[in-house]
């Protein structure tokens, strides 16, 4: 495998594809005068003809398709008692206790994938009391909650499972499954001891500093009161299940549930086993995102028929998922799980590596998009031009893989994904697809969305579908929701301020994980916060717990009693943030209207919710420059007392 050496292009050239079909095509030398690729070859059945033009009308006729009035409007899970069902835990029942009343060192928001790094590293930095809070039965997070059929990790599972070295344990796939994932932050949570004083079915409901004691106070759901002297928000970024606001869909007759919260009880069977109550049940799928294309081929196999209904079709290229080779482990080196992410990051970020570690649809289609090649000489107009078509010529490979597995012309054509590839989060999956050529498997293509709900099911084009089950394979809110709706109540700092209104007009921090006014408070990185984005969620996790583990033993071997963001800090770093902010509106306006562009509005992105560093933000950068602000033990900004 050769990779291009420019730091402005990072384009594989596979030599030997074997089983993974990723075609490659024309070339070009790059600045420095090595051959990259820029493109793929016409795939077959395609005449791959890049007409500008045309594209442009197709894509925004389909996107004018799904510009329509309320089409962002989401269900208050809240505060709506008639959705309240919705929120219940199917998992682990609720058991009584009294309230408690404590002052642990640390109380963490969270016991996801974040919360659980920074316990964690608190652990290994000789904290001993530490509470996790969390809304869920367990530990998990997004993977207590999502435990759908057919539920799976679409980032290799060597880098997305936290600490493998450290509990000596290899995935048994290449991407994991949804139990396996669980079960493994399980683990690490009873390595390190976080579930013991861990309250779970518990909700934070307001948290306040207290100058006096030096000390957070937190109240929750349950008549808890913790005083704590850390207090860490790790509430993930994808906490927020999403349920979309359809006329009538209170009047159902039927069962109803969320992908985030599956009904085993009612379909029968468990993770990874047959649906066994489903032979004689008709079945609604709504939402063909990543959660409704993974649910779809176990829904298929087991009930009578199962309706997909598609607002927009996603782009899904080839999984590969396989077992992992028994030989995977054989001489790995110790540091190998952070080799392997910073591998997958510099391919992310264009930046040249001598291996392609990963080798999937991330690292060949997404990073190329991402970093589309500069030509030495090249006009602006060229340069868009080159890129646009290598974007097309990646969609169109999508395309007419739909066509090669989909026997149904018109339904392959339904299926097509007509924007550019970064439009929306794509997805892998190699059984999606398959599915559609079953008999008992209908798609309901709906641009404008489902016309309504009645008792009997929904109605598209006054045409009624009648089914006994609704599934709302709706996903969660945006990873970038503000981080205070996120967390869910009210961060009271000093003078009475409370976070949400002092990051009401964008958000405020050093380092998108401290913030002026709110001592002793850690935010875990995210996106839209000053930080970072990583394709790989837990790669800035566990920078995110390591840099806050950090911290507070310097504190502690200080003898510091509180620290607060120092004023002149805190307004250098929301400079340096806002200085690289680059309007996406131009490119993302086009776009079929999807979380990742603000749901057809990516104008409406504060600058200050942005990242260190243009787009995604340099994690290479922010990383050195947090460890270097560790290394140096001066805890340089803050104010201390």
């Amino acid at each position: 495998m050769r990779v291009c050496a420019s730091p402005s292009i990072m384009l594989v050239v596979n030599e030997i594809r074997r089983a993974n079909p990723f075609p490659t095509g024309g070339v070009v030398r790059d600045t420095h005068g090595s051959v990259c690729n820029i493109g793929v070859m016409p795939p077959k059945g395609s005449s791959m003809v890049f007409e500008p033009e045309v594209v442009h009308a197709k894509y925004l006729a389909e996107r004018d398709k799904r510009l329509v009035p309320g089409r962002t409007a989401i269900r208050d899970l809240t505060h709506d008692e008639r959705v309240a069902g919705y929120r219940a835990d199917p998992f682990t029942p609720i058991v009584d206790r009294d309230p408690v009343v404590d002052d642990p060192d640390v109380v963490i928001v969270g016991g996801g994938i974040a919360g659980l790094l920074a316990g964690a590293q608190l652990r290994k930095a000789g904290i001993e009391r530490i509470r996790i809070v969390d809304a869920a039965g367990g530990v998990g997070g997004t993977w207590y909650w999502n435990r759908y059929p057919g539920v799976m990790c679409d980032v290799e599972s060597y880098q997305y499972l936290p600490m493998l070295e450290e509990l000596d344990y290899v995935p048994t796939r290449r991407y994991a499954f949804g139990e396996e994932i669980r079960l493994h932050l399980q683990a690490i949570a009873d390595r390190f001891d976080l579930v013991t004083d861990a309250l779970f079915h518990t909700g934070v409901t307001r948290s306040a500093w207290d100058d006096g004691a030096g000390r957070w106070t937190v109240h929750t759901d349950r008549g808890d009161e913790l005083s704590c002297r850390y207090y860490v928000l790790a509430v993930g970024i994808l906490n927020l299940m999403k349920l979309p606001v359809i006329p009538g869909m209170d009047d159902f007759d039927g069962r109803a549930f969320h992908t985030a919260r599956w009904d085993y009880g009612y379909t029968g069977g468990g993770p990874g086993q047959p649906l066994t109550q489903l032979g004689d049940k008709t079945v609604a799928l709504i939402g063909t995102g990543a959660s409704g294309l993974q649910a779809l081929p176990p829904l298929a196999e087991n009930a009578k028929h199962v309706y997909v209904f598609q607002r927009t079709p996603s782009a899904i290229g080839v999984r590969g998922n396989r077992p992992t080779d028994p030989t995977f482990a054989d001489g790995l080196a110790p540091g190998w799980q952070k080799a392997r992410m910073d591998n997958f990051q510099s391919i992310m970020l264009g930046r040249p590596v001598d291996a392609d570690l990963t080798d999937d649809g991330w690292t060949h289609h997404y990073a190329r998009v991402q970093n589309p090649p500069r030509v030495k000489g090249a006009s602006i107009a060229e340069f868009m031009r080159t890129a646009e078509e290598l974007d097309y010529g990646i969609m169109e490979e999508h395309r007419t893989r739909i066509d090669q597995l989909v026997t149904k012309p018109d339904v392959a054509a339904a299926l097509k994904p007509y924007y550019r590839y970064l439009c929306k989060r794509p997805c892998f999956h190699d059984e999606y697809f398959d599915a559609f050529n079953r008999p008992n498997v209908t798609l309901v293509d709906c641009p404008a969305g489902i016309d309504r709900i009645t008792e009997l099911g929904p109605v598209v084009g006054g045409q009624q579908y009648s089914v006994d089950c609704l599934v709302y394979g709706t996903g969660f809110e945006a990873e970038l929701t503000p981080l205070q709706r996120r967390i869910g109540h009210d961060v009271v700092g000093r003078d009475g301020i409370t976070l949400a209104w002092k990051w009401a007009d964008g958000a405020a921090s050093l380092f998108g994980m401290m913030s002026r006014g709110f001592p002793n408070l850690f935010v875990m990185p995210a996106p839209g916060q000053q930080s970072v984005v990583t394709v790989n969620y837990t790669q800035i996790a566990v920078l995110g717990a390591e840099f806050v583990a950090g911290t507070v033993a310097l504190l502690e071997k200080r003898g510091i009693k509180a620290f607060d963001v120092g004023v002149d800090a805190e307004a250098d770093w929301i400079r340096q943030i806002v200085e690289t902010y680059v309007d996406p509106s131009a490119v993302m306006s086009a776009c079929t209207p999807s979380r990742i562009n603000n749901e057809g509005d990516p104008g409406g992105v504060k600058p200050q919710n942005t990242n260190y560093g243009r787009g995604f933000g340099d994690y290479f950068a922010y990383r050195d420059l947090l460890e270097g602000w560790l290394a140096s033990g001066e805890l340089d900004g803050l104010d201390l007392t």
